[in-house]
């Protein structure tokens, strides 16, 4: 029966909340948000995104060079990233491209603050149970196949069912609760859309998108999903129907774990989510103990610093001090997650006089990382409890994507972005209409945010006063601040 309690407890749940204009996605494990992922329409990520590019220059000093893809701010393409004839990297970027040359290149990083994309020639198109690569020849297996044999096995059975093929492949983890024919399909998959992608490219001017990889909603079924995932959630009619259409064809098994959330109150709110992510924005994280964190995020690097705060323990200084860090390691490795942090980290714990307190907070960190999917490098932890790590960034972090830098305070802090904000007033909106009916709803917010409304999300407003069935009016108050917004119901 424990067993069982404990499995429950570990079970993961995903929940996704869609609209037209933004999709989040909350990965929770035992009932503890540990994942975030935002995609608005506007700003939807790039990253696996595929471009018919135009080399804008070279630069042989940094082995480099800039691409045009259509975007704002020119993607950037280092040598290590290109592939050359017979899928060779060439030893200098002026061997393998010129300027005004057009080149098929994918988004390795979104763009960031002032940096354009990441670029790379290595073509890599995943699906559920594989990674197809157009440029190589060779069989790979995942290295978190752990069992020699099974890996072997795996090589052979596609090396059957690759020969006279183009391309090379990569076998994902997902195929150990898969059959031999689910990987066939999964080739053919691929090798069709590889195809489409060629044709495009042939007639595709530079500059131009020619394969945009799943909105966030399919590709959380494809990346996360497990055998260890119980519930997925979406609040969408038509997006669930969309999501179990993906999962006949590439999760058959999981077809039943789908639902479609209807009810009045809002699914987030439902699991208790608005109030987590909003404490993610902030600087300070309690810590059950009566100590927190400080989180600092810069463009260089975040800083992470733990302090006792109330909790006095019960033993000795030395106790209180290794009882605080424990806590706070568990909690580092989730916040890193949850806020999606990445560059340079660095984590100042509480100073240890005891070796072995140092060595304990360093196993309880490692093993709070395990279950981290990014990429990271870290230091052993110093005399002075100082950590150094690094964490891979492949988008923004959720500090990036819900903020702006403030314009009162000219950078050194941050509020809402007048998107957050609007889509905060849109979900009250909702509220105020489940719980009073009014006839009508006057909305008073600063001049800026009204007029966003009017300008740039027109469209999701009518939506929301036909889904609602009622009158709204907006009126600007330039008195009021920048995330400040009231409701007046008539």
């Amino acid at each position: 029966m424990g067993a069982d309690n404990e499995a429950q407890n570990a079970a993961t749940e995903i929940v996704i909340n869609h609209k037209p204009y933004e999709t989040r996605v909350a990965i929770l494990q035992g009932g503890v948000l540990q994942d975030v992922f935002v995609e608005r329409e506007r700003k939807r990520g790039i990253v696996g995104n595929i471009y018919k590019g135009k080399v804008q220059r070279v630069l042989p000093g940094m082995d480099a060079a800039f691409v045009d893809i259509g975007l704002e701010r020119a993607g950037f393409l280092h040598v290590k990233n290109v592939v050359g004839a017979g899928a060779s990297q060439p030893e200098k970027i002026g061997d393998a491209l010129r300027e005004g040359q057009s080149v098929l290149v994918q988004v390795l990083k979104d763009p960031i603050g002032t940096k354009g994309a990441r670029l790379t020639t290595e073509i890599s198109i995943p699906s559920r149970f594989l990674v197809f690569l157009p440029n190589a020849s060779d069989i790979g297996v995942s290295i978190k196949i752990a069992s020699e044999a099974q890996r072997q096995s795996l090589r052979d059975l596609m090396l059957g069912f690759h020969q006279g093929q183009q391309g090379g492949f990569i076998v994902r983890t997902a195929i150990e609760s898969a059959d031999m024919w689910a990987m066939r399909a999964d080739m053919q998959y691929l090798q069709r859309v590889w195809e489409s992608i060629l044709q495009t490219h042939y007639r595709a001017k530079a500059g131009t998108l020619i394969y945009r990889d799943l909105p966030l909603y399919l590709k959380i079924l494809r990346d996360f999903v497990s055998p260890n995932v119980r519930r997925v959630v979406i609040d969408d009619l038509p997006a669930y129907e969309e999501m179990r259409a993906f999962a006949k064809n590439f999760l058959i098994e999981m077809v039943d774990c789908i639902q479609c959330y209807q009810a009045d109150l809002g699914l987030f709110e439902r699991y208790g989510l608005e109030e987590e992510i909003d404490h993610s924005l902030k600087r300070r994280v309690a810590l059950k103990s009566g100590g927190y964190l400080i989180i600092d995020q810069t463009e260089a690097m975040t800083t992470i610093d733990v302090n006792t705060g109330g909790f006095v323990g019960k033993l000795s200084q030395d106790d209180t001090i290794y009882r605080t860090n424990l806590e706070a390691a568990k909690m580092i490795a989730r916040q890193l997650r949850v806020r999606n942090l990445g560059g340079i980290i660095m984590l100042d714990f509480i100073d240890m006089t005891s070796q072995e307190h140092r060595d304990g907070v360093m196993a309880a960190l490692m093993a709070a990382l395990a279950e981290d999917k990014s990429k990271y490098t870290i230091s052993p932890i110093t005399p002075l409890g100082i950590i150094e790590m690094t964490r891979k960034r492949t988008r923004e972090s959720l500090q990036q994507v819900m903020c702006e830098v403030c314009p009162t305070c000219e950078g050194l802090g941050y509020v809402k972005t007048v998107e957050t904000v609007v889509y905060e007033l849109f979900r009250e909106l909702m509220r105020e209409v489940r719980e009073f009916a009014p006839r009508q709803l006057t909305v008073i917010a600063h001049p800026n945010l009204i007029e966003f409304i009017r300008e740039e999300e027109s469209v999701a407003f009518a939506d929301i006063q036909a889904l609602l069935q009622v009158p709204i009016q907006l009126v600007g108050e330039p008195s009021y601040g920048h995330e400040q917004f009231d409701i007046a119901l008539g």
